[in-house]
């Protein structure tokens, strides 16, 4: 919850101290049997609260989803089916999902911050935990690039669209089979490399872990290395330096 801009809007009018009231009685969490609600997150961090979905029936994480989206801010599922997809566009229509993502969210008119970020992939097969990657930094309030399939194959690829790369304060560099992508460009760049090791590739590759190796070895410096298919967590941390960048702070206001 936002709680400056709920002030604000009690002193404008917009809302009643009664809604108001309402509002932070939900403070700090929310018990729903199932799940407690963090509703104070994104007070403490700048960043509320994310939907895991998997694990979870569709009928839970609609519900957690429609009580965040009262809270009037962006909301965010990652690791949705098409069965969770489902049971949160019944209560929220006005969600979207991002099939390809897995992601399910929901925009309420919070405006991007000026930081960039740069999402790349090695290829077409690492789109999927790009996107999971580049549809939180943009959920959380980043300007989002997306510079796919410029692996070090074709080393030319990545080589042509570097001066729009420099351009951003964090890269997130999402790549499978060996994972090299990260270190090539944190070899051509000074900003912060965000490594993602995908599961695409051959039966030595063993499901990640030969590209995870690979980016954890890093030869090049200024590459940090989240879990496998883990765009997530590149995506938050992306978004997290991107305003740091340009003086954000946790009590910024949109």
């Amino acid at each position: 919850m936002d709680v400056e801009s709920l002030l604000k809007s009690v002193r404008s009018g917009e809302t009643s101290v009664e809604q108001a009231a309402e509002r932070l009685r939900m403070l700090p969490y929310e018990n729903i049997d199932f799940a407690r609600i963090d509703h104070h997150r994104k007070l403490r961090t700048s960043c509320a609260e994310v939907i895991f979905c998997q694990g979870k029936t569709p009928e839970q994480a609609a519900q957690i989803f429609e009580r965040l989206r009262r809270q009037g801010g962006n909301v965010l599922a990652t690791r949705a089916d098409g069965h969770h997809a489902a049971a949160i566009l019944a209560l929220c229509p006005d969600a979207a999902y991002h099939e390809r993502a897995r992601v399910a969210l929901l925009r309420q008119g919070e405006r991007p911050e000026p930081g960039r970020v740069a999402v790349c992939t090695g290829g077409t097969a690492d789109e999927p935990v790009a996107e999971e990657a580049a549809l939180t930094a943009e959920v959380f309030g980043a300007r989002v690039d997306r510079f796919y399939d410029v692996g070090i194959s074709g080393l030319h690829r990545v080589l042509d669209v570097l001066p729009q790369i420099w351009e951003s304060s964090a890269i997130v560099a999402a790549a499978g089979m060996e994972g090299a992508l990260p270190s090539v460009l944190a070899g051509l760049v000074d900003k912060p490399v965000i490594a993602v090791p995908t599961s695409v590739g051959y039966g030595a590759h063993f499901g990640g872990l030969a590209p995870l190796l690979t980016m954890i070895n890093s030869c090049a410096a200024g590459v940090a290395c989240v879990n496998i298919d883990n765009g997530f967590g590149a995506g938050y941390l992306a978004a997290q330096i991107a305003r740091s960048a340009v003086g954000g702070s946790r009590t910024q206001t949109e």
